[in-house]
């Protein structure tokens, strides 16, 4: 609940944006712990709905649909936003995220990815947005470190610039990213007879 309660306060804090929660359901789940999930859900003012559509399918989420369109027709009380300004650096933003979102303390640079960030704000990409790239596991980046740690440094490794995208990526801890194709992907060496024999697989 640390955790979730977090993100929730980063919705609707950070972002200003109305939520619901949905709740998973598996088989497995017992009834008492579906509704312990929905009481302290609602002890912080949201909403949740149990969803079933892993076994059910569409069906199963018919709640969390309905529950959806009654948050998206109510009057807001939050007033959306940003969680930092284009105008601030790469490094401010970063640092921005760290504590808004993931309640670091401070941001640390391995020393060639400094040298990056800088690189690419005095190329004229300063004013793009930053992702950040880090375990799912954790608001830090020790995947083992669970709840909702504070305190703690956000470590960045390495800094991609995504110029076609338009943004700057931040790889912090030991967070692996997905390889991108070769310049010639197997897929120009496969072929198809007319017999239906596939060729070019290894």
């Amino acid at each position: 609940m640390a955790n979730l309660t977090r993100h929730l306060e980063n919705i609707r804090g950070v972002y200003g944006v109305p939520c619901v929660v949905a709740v998973n359901r598996f088989p497995t789940d017992t009834e008492a712990e579906i509704d312990k999930v929905v009481e302290l859900v609602a002890q912080r003012g949201v909403r949740a709905f149990p969803a079933t559509h892993f076994a059910d399918g569409g069906p199963g989420a018919e709640a969390l649909a309905k529950g959806v369109l009654q948050i998206l027709d109510e009057p807001s009380p939050y007033t959306f936003s940003y969680t930092y300004p284009d105008e601030l650096s790469l490094k401010a933003k970063a640092e921005t995220i760290a504590t808004r979102l993931y309640g670091a303390s401070a941001v640390t640079w391995d020393a060639k990815a400094a040298r990056r960030l800088q690189r690419i704000e005095d190329d004229g990409y300063g004013a793009l947005p930053v992702c950040i790239a880090k375990t799912q596991y954790s608001f830090s980046t020790d995947p083992t470190l669970r709840g909702a740690p504070s305190g703690h440094a956000l470590h960045v490794r390495e800094v991609r610039l995504s110029a076609g995208a338009g943004f700057v990526v931040l790889v912090c801890g030991d967070v692996m990213t997905m390889p991108g194709l070769p310049r010639t992907p197997a897929s120009a060496q496969i072929d198809l007879t007319e017999d239906g024999t596939i060729l070019g697989l290894s």
